[in-house]
């Protein structure tokens, strides 16, 4: 190259903010303070930020001896092997610096892995666990497939984590994403690119492309993440939902419903001093699973918008029921209607056959909601539900992915397969108002509607029971799902209906989350429970209106409805590390007690004024509050300042 052409390029390069180091290639974002590094000898990208280090990634692609090409907004190098990678700039503001690393048109029997290193530091974000530690960078993935799935309850999967230092990793659905966390390379998580089951496998090629940002700390990187990649919610909940609790008929009778005994729930609810409630309807109310026609013989519902009238009657103005996304075998006509128009999920050699919790193996197919006109049977058929029964909404359940056959063939892009089953059904579903609950999520963040944890075990473990209630609604506001649906309080009684203690703490741990679930009953237990259970009720909706509130600004500015404690606060370490408190919005603190027998806690107050809510003490953060006072009728929370 001759100097003249050299001196251009150089200046074209610096231009983009593009330079060469020695051996490194470096990006630079808005005036140098954010640079991105790579290393070729080391093969690892670096970035930092005031000159601190907030990223570190060894690259799996040879780039020693690259060269480097100008490219829009950024830099390519490409080996000697002809493989290349691509680092280009989306946003460069004063605010978040964005910028994509990708590797497009690996053969398709290459792997890549690029493995994060955690640095010591707290992370957030990731799937949803039935062991939801938090921190997340405790936990140990061995090739994980990075899917909406039944198995370890990972119903909400977006491929989101964000660390303390202020800076987050985002990796596109175009990617056949696996992790490995904590295993091969300890203290880092490995993004692991191959193009195996269970996605798609007939292309030749595939792309692994990810986006990192920086932020000035971990509140606005999050912030510049739902500006510019997650989305925030269009609109939000029925207020309704949110301040009177929610009745489900699912934990405390099961499938055991009819008539009389909803008619007798309904009584019963009223009776105890609870009206203005939603009714719901569970499981076992159609004449077989995937009918969306009830079953009127005695014992069930003869005569269902009666049954729902009189429901209404009692004190019940909004009234839902129980769908899920799937037909049985034998159950006519409607499954053979649907095989016989193509409706159903179908593998690559047509097979439909599938299973669920209410099918034996094989008896049962996933309605095929990536094709537009099977979204619209369904649509037309869930319509026909509403005007039979004159019920007014829907509960919605399963969704994932892993309900499919194995290597599913869908409607849409490829590389987006098979997760497009999740989000076409969850839009589809979505539609039917503000009362609608979905319990499994996928690059459905802007939707309005209340995203349910996944069912909870009645349990004081980390296996998925009471303390896992926190983390979750923390993970899920942390991948950008604000309008969180907590699960039944007390759980689902899969192994025993919860304890009298078990079922008050819950309680307690809903009051400042965004609707509280009853199955079980607090007259179940005795007349304290009843006491107990009525002052925490009326103390939700007390604090709807700060409900509403942040459910506004989740949809105005994409903020979370229940951050960690941290928000406020986001370089406090100390705070960073807290599982078992949350807020509402920047100014309620909830400190629940989630472990068994405690009859006093320690409590972590973050920078700030706090006000006791059951005293009117006055605390100065950060301090630690060594053993607060909690009996079994006070639910510790704290008013921020301002």
């Amino acid at each position: 190259m001759s100097r003249t052409r050299t001196l251009i390029f150089g200046v074209l390069l610096l231009a983009l903010g593009i330079s060469v180091q020695g051996q490194d290639y470096q990006l630079t974002f808005y005036q140098s303070t954010v640079v991105a590094t790579i290393n070729p000898s080391t093969r690892s990208l670096k970035v930092t930020r005031d000159g601190v280090q907030v990223q570190q990634l060894l690259l799996n692609t040879d780039v020693v001896g690259s060269t480097m090409t100008e490219i829009a907004d950024g830099l390519k190098l490409t080996n000697s092997a002809g493989e290349t990678i691509e680092v280009t700039k989306t946003v460069d503001t004063a605010e978040l610096s964005l910028f994509n690393v990708a590797r497009n048109s690996r053969a398709k029997s290459r792997v890549t892995v690029d493995c994060i290193n955690l640095m010591g530091v707290n992370w957030f974000g990731g799937p949803q666990q039935k062991y939801q530690y938090w921190p997340i960078q405790k936990l140990h993935y061995e090739k994980y497939s990075f899917l909406t799935k039944e198995a370890d309850n990972c119903a909400v999967a977006d491929r989101y984590w964000l660390n303390a230092l202020g800076s987050f990793v985002f990796v596109e659905q175009e990617t056949p994403l696996f992790v490995d966390q904590n295993y091969g390379t300890p203290g880092h998580l490995c993004l692991v690119a191959e193009k195996i089951l269970p996605y798609d496998i007939y292309d030749s090629t595939y792309s692994m492309v990810y986006r990192i940002g920086v932020a000035t700390d971990a509140k606005q990187a999050h912030i510049g993440a739902v500006k510019n990649i997650l989305l925030k919610p269009t609109g939000h909940p029925n207020e309704a939902m949110v301040k009177y609790p929610i009745w489900s008929t699912w934990a405390r009778y099961k499938r055991d419903i009819g008539e009389k005994v909803v008619l007798e729930f309904a009584d019963e609810i009223v009776k105890n001093g609870w009206p203005n409630g939603q009714f719901e309807l569970d499981d076992d109310w159609e004449m077989c699973y995937g009918a969306l026609n009830f079953n009127t013989t005695a014992s069930k519902f003869p005569k269902i918008r009666e049954t729902i009238t009189a429901i209404r009657a009692k004190g019940f103005p909004r009234v839902t029921i129980w769908i899920h996304p799937f037909i049985n075998k034998g159950c006519e006509p409607w499954y053979s209607e649907a095989k016989r128009n193509g409706y159903f999920v179908a593998d690559h050699t047509g097979n439909v056959d599938t299973q669920w919790w209410n099918s034996n193996t094989g008896q049962a197919a996933y309605i095929d909601f990536t094709k537009p006109e099977v979204a619209e049977w369904f649509s037309k058929r869930l319509k026909n539900v509403l005007e039979v029964s004159g019920i007014d909404s829907f509960k919605f359940d399963a969704g994932e992915s892993s309900w499919s056959p194995p290597d599913p063939l869908l409607n849409g892009p490829r590389s987006q397969q098979p997760n497009t089953i999740v989000s076409e059904y969850i839009r589809t579903v979505a539609k039917f108002g503000d009362l609608v609950e979905v319990r499994s999520a996928h690059l459905s963040q802007d939707l309005p509607i209340f995203v349910r944890m996944i069912d909870k075990d009645s349990l004081w473990t980390w296996n998925n029971g009471i303390p896992t209630l926190i983390t979750t609604l923390l993970q899920m506001n942390m991948v950008g799902y604000p309008l969180v649906l907590p699960d039944m309080v007390g759980g689902n009684g899969y192994g025993g209906a919860p304890d009298k203690e078990m079922f008050i703490r819950w309680l307690q741990a809903n009051v400042f989350m965004p609707s509280i679930q009853f199955s079980y009953v607090p007259w179940d237990y005795d007349a304290e429970t009843v006491t107990i259970s009525k002052a925490m009720t009326d103390l939700h909706e007390r604090y709807t209106p700060q409900i509403m509130e942040r459910f506004a600004l989740a949809v105005s500015d994409g903020l979370p409805v229940n951050p960690p404690i941290w928000w406020v606060d986001p370089d406090n370490v100390e705070a960073q590390k807290i599982y078992d408190e949350f807020l509402l919005g920047d100014n309620i603190l909830a400190a629940p007690v989630v472990r068994q027998n405690s009859r006093a806690r320690d409590i972590y107050l973050p920078s700030g004024k706090w006000t006791d809510g059951n005293n009117q003490t006055v605390y100065t953060g950060p301090t630690w509050l060594r053993n607060y006072p909690v009996p079994l009728n006070v639910l510790p929370y704290f008013i921020r300042s301002t």
